[in-house]
């Protein structure tokens, strides 16, 4: 039997109980890139004060395995160190490696000066299998560590705690190593001790040689399941000293059975495959005149936080230091001056030429803003030689990243930051060149079609969800109520976990959703003006997009948060105004998820990405790099208050991920643009209906086939459900503001959003989502969505439906959106908004009126005419009926009872609508059921056989419902 191998993707689709044929913004986020968060690698590091007890939040350090010889008396004899030795070969740098050839075995000689003192760990993956999230190039963790002498023949390998501080002479510090557990992660079995150095020779192989990578915590849905390590196949690669640092690269064999389905297609043979770990090991800096900045929460940094405990304030213990590289000025005094030690970014020599300038471009964006901040030139780049004899994945070099792989379409800029003080070390931007296939309409790069429309969901729609806080997938590996609801045989246990791991990693949310997003504008350029990919304007448009993706992700590299209030500076009417947005900027900050500027049909076109970053860009720059002449991060404090306190101007806004994961704020959400996010959305569901028109007829080229048209509908699909979620936001909203009230012109945290724009938010999705019409194909374009039939490896075979599921597509999204509208949450903040705003807010009763009125209008507003109700519209009603009915009864066995994806959804989200909530539900069944019933009596013969058997079924259901005993809260 063939073996069927799946993409990362398409295992996951499949697992959410959906297809991969539309698929939105897969996230994998590390938590942090986290609803939304970019999160990196080097957030899990808590830093400390050089001289105060060492402790260090670690990113999941590897446990340590069962060792008893580790444990020998300290009488036993030690081989002498020549003979230990002995036909090994000498490398000296930071630490003495000892090599033997031709074997794996690698001891590392350790002075008596480097026992207890921090080095840093930091472990990347320098060789993948190009699938399944293991792409060259990506980090897996980084840790600070000691090394400390238990016992004369063993020395442990120490994370230390450094979560708690005292200030020095505290008498609470004696109690810190005890109060708070160090981990030890791993113990070193000591070879010898040279008689004369006293130097300890300790050997590593056995470390290496185990999972210290951490692996399968990185890659949790492959290894430890169907393949685990295989020490046979493993062994040391390379091995580098040099006087700062150590660099090792191991190579990890994998072996599985090779009997099962459940593999990556880029594996030569399913029962094994190997993957190589860059280690870089270094000795933190220590004395270099760096002092640590206090970070603010008006400006969005990375931080380095620290619980001190000599604090006499109880209200705040916390210390926050920012993330920041360590600049200097050569000259002081000079109000412009280059530092004298500029940041190195490196070109990796496998970009493809014609994609270079982009990247240096993007690179250097960030230099206007330094030199605002005082700096001339704080940023290089510089281009890596074809010869280069030193690997990407060294710490000692910055690095921009290419990687090509089957299944991945990403951006990410992972940095790692001192753990003493947050002074970056190290950073890198890892770009895959799926995100450039993927807009040159080579869809199938990242949209797997293999397992086919599972549930006639298509995975742009699928993975649309975890990218988007606003549909709240549960965490169901913490959620044990719902595991113990479900049990362990229920058809959507997989699925949920499954979710749950996308959920946690979603810090590729820009990358892949950037992608999707330009790869519609392409697409829209293209039915539009019929350009090809070797047209100027196409190239101008990939150009400004690489350049603005490279913006965004250096500004992490930089020590900047996400800012999802940055792409609202700009009215509608100015986005495609040259003279406005290459003067004063298009956006206020790159550090947004910006979509493409796409001008509405029959408008010229501005600039599709920004060419410059924002005023709230260089305003964060300014807070973290100005130069302020103080001896203690305190004394810049009146510094840094005047620089934080211009947070209320209105291009300074500032919201990141944790701001938009509870999708309050209108405003504060990724994927929009302009100061009108409303009117935006609806600009961009007409851009999606008329490309929708234009497949029909302008899409197809000589070369192509029906299944392309496929992909882009698919495409389109994504695009339009995105840009009408978004408009739920204002529906119970408010704006929220990080001001103090000292700030000049300082608002209150809470601001409802107008109740005339939630009103408008309610017509948008009426009119786009619910009507009648609102999803209108011609039955000849349905028709010609046809599948590809290749069937190989990578090929994108539908095993399922082999037509196009159009309901069930049009049904996800009418109940994805209707249940968010009448969410728990959402329920529940119109509830409070009542008591705090009075008649300036949205009720209850008006949103549950409206919808109401637009989703039965057949039975509403009858017009003497014949009633029939389509497919698509009793498709909406039952949505409709299921979540009121779900209200009324409140009963957790809906979620046991869901039988596809979306069922528990809408369940999950409405089940604890507040107590208001239920009873409107119960008072409009009983007014739909008499609705109904009047209906059936008075135009029973003017209905087709469907509508009739429809309004008796709901009837029906609504009867039973009533009846049913009224449950507790």
């Amino acid at each position: 039997m063939k073996r069927l191998s799946l993409s990362l993707l398409g295992f996951f689709c499949i697992f959410l109980g959906i297809s991969p044929g539309i698929a939105g913004n897969l996230v994998f986020k590390q938590k942090d890139d986290s609803g939304f968060i970019n999160k990196k690698t080097n957030l899990n590091i808590a830093r400390i004060k050089s001289g105060e007890p060492l402790s260090v939040a670690q990113a999941s350090p590897p446990a340590a395995p069962n060792r008893d010889e580790a444990n020998k008396e300290e009488s036993e004899e030690l081989e002498p160190f020549d003979d230990a030795i002995k036909n090994f070969e000498k490398l000296e740098g930071l630490f003495t490696l000892y090599r033997k050839p031709n074997e794996n075995t690698v001891y590392l000689e350790i002075k008596p000066e480097q026992l207890n003192r921090n080095f840093f760990m930091v472990a990347t993956l320098s060789g993948g299998i190009g699938a399944w999230g293991m792409y060259q190039g990506m980090p897996i963790q980084d840790f600070v560590f000691q090394l400390r002498q238990v016992q004369k023949t063993r020395v442990d390998l120490v994370v230390p705690n450094t979560r708690f501080r005292t200030e020095p002479g505290d008498p609470q510090g004696r109690s810190l190593p005890r109060a708070f557990s160090d981990s030890a992660i791993y113990p070193l079995t000591v070879k010898s001790i040279h008689p004369e150095r006293k130097t300890l020779l300790v050997d590593i192989s056995e470390m290496l040689m185990t999972d210290f990578a951490g692996l399968a915590s990185a890659f949790p849905w492959l290894i430890g399941e169907s393949y685990s390590l295989n020490s046979g196949t493993s062994y040391l690669e390379n091995l580098k000293a040099f006087p700062l640092n150590l660099e090792i690269d191991w190579v990890y064999g994998l072996s599985g059975t090779g009997m099962s389905w459940f593999s990556p297609e880029t594996l030569a043979d399913p029962r094994g495959f190997s993957l190589t770990v860059r280690y870089s090991l270094s000795e933190l800096p220590t004395n270099n005149g760096y002092r640590p900045r206090l970070a603010d929460e008006r400006v969005g940094h990375f931080l380095t936080a620290y619980q001190d405990l000599s604090r006499q304030d109880p209200s705040e213990t916390f210390v926050r230091y920012l993330n920041r590289w360590h600049l200097e000025k050569q000259d002081p005094n000079a109000p412009l001056s280059p530092p004298k030690e500029p940041i190195v970014f490196w070109i990796e020599n496998n970009v493809p030429l014609e994609y270079r300038d982009a990247i240096r471009e993007g690179v250097l964006m960030w230099n206007p803003a330094f030199q605002k901040a005082g700096f001339i030139n704080a940023i290089e780049v510089r281009q890596m030689p074809d010869d280069a004899t030193w690997d990407p994945a060294d710490v000692r070099y910055n690095t921009i990243r290419w990687f090509n792989s089957l299944d991945g379409g990403f951006a990410l800029g992972p940095l790692r930051a001192h753990p003493l003080t947050g002074q970056i070390l190290d950073a890198d931007v890892l770009i895959s060149a799926n995100m450039i296939n993927f807009m040159q309409r080579e869809y199938r790069t990242i949209v797997q079609n293999s397992y086919g429309e599972v549930s006639g969901i298509s995975s742009l729609l699928a993975n649309s969800l975890v990218c988007n806080p606003a549909v709240r997938l549960p965490d169901f590996q913490q959620d044990t109520f719902l595991q113990n609801l479900l049990g362990a045989t229920h058809p959507l246990r997989n699925q949920l976990q499954a979710s749950s791991q996308l959920i946690r990693q979603d810090e590729l949310c820009f990358g892949i959703g950037s992608a999707r997003k330009a790869a519609f504008g392409a697409l829209s350029l293209s039915l539009r003006q019929n350009f090809g990919l070797n047209d100027k304007e196409m190239q101008i448009y990939i150009h400004q997009f690489l350049r603005h993706l490279v913006a965004h992700e250096v500004g992490h590299t930089l020590g900047l948060r996400h800012n999802f209030s940055g792409s609202n500076l700009r009215m509608p009417e100015e986005l495609n105004n040259l003279d406005i947005t290459r003067n004063q900027g298009l956006v206020s900050s790159v550090m947004d998820y910006l979509p493409v500027n796409l001008a509405p049909p029959g408008q010229v076109q501005g600039d599709y990405y920004p060419t410059q970053i924002g005023v709230y860009d260089e305003w964060a720059i300014a807070y973290a790099y100005k130069p302020i002449p103080a001896m203690t991060p305190e004394g810049e404090i009146p510094e840094l208050k005047k620089i934080a306190q211009r947070a209320p101007e209105i291009e300074l806004a500032y919201a990141t991920d944790e701001d938009a994961w509870g999708m309050l704020d209108p405003k504060a959400k990724p994927w929009d643009l302009s100061a009108n996010p409303l009117a935006y959305s609806q600009i961009q569901l007409n851009n999606a209906r008329e490309a929708w028109r234009n497949l029909d007829t302008s899409y197809l080229l000589p070369q192509e086939g029906y299944a392309d048209l496929r992909d882009a509908f698919n495409l389109i699909f994504g695009y339009y459900m995105g840009y009408a979620m978004s408009a739920t936001t204002y529906i119970g909203g408010q704006r929220f503001y990080r001001d103090r009230p000292t700030d000049p012109g300082a608002r209150l945290p809470f601001e409802i959003v107008p109740v005339e724009e939630q009103r408008q938010a309610l017509g948008l999705l009426q009119e786009y989502i619910f009507a009648e019409n609102a999803f209108d194909f011609p039955p000849e374009l349905i028709n010609k969505l046809a599948p590809s039939r290749w069937f190989h490896w990578g090929s994108d075979l539908p095993i399922f439906r082999l037509d196009y599921p159009i309901y069930n597509q049009i049904s996800f999204v009418q109940g994805i959106i209707l249940s968010d509208l009448l969410s728990s949450e959402r329920l529940e903040r119109l509830r409070d908004a009542e008591l705090t705003y009075g008649s300036a807010a949205l009720t209850m009763p008006e949103l549950f009126n409206t919808l109401h009125q637009g989703i039965w209008s057949e039975i509403i507003q009858r017009d003497g005419k014949s009633l029939e109700i389509s497919t698509i519209r009793r498709g909406l009603q039952r949505q409709h009926l299921n979540i009121l009915v779900n209200m009324v009864l409140r009963n957790p066995e809906s979620l046991r009872n869901a039988t596809n994806v979306l069922d528990f959804i809408v369940a999950f989200q409405t089940l604890n609508a507040p107590e208001d909530a239920r009873v409107l539900a119960r008072y409009q069944l009983r007014e739909l059921g008499q609705q109904i019933s009047r209906t059936l009596k008075r135009h029973h013969k003017q209905m087709d056989t469907a509508t009739k058997a429809h309004l008796e079924d709901v009837s029906d259901r609504i009867l039973k419902a009533l009846e049913a005993p009224l449950p507790a809260k």
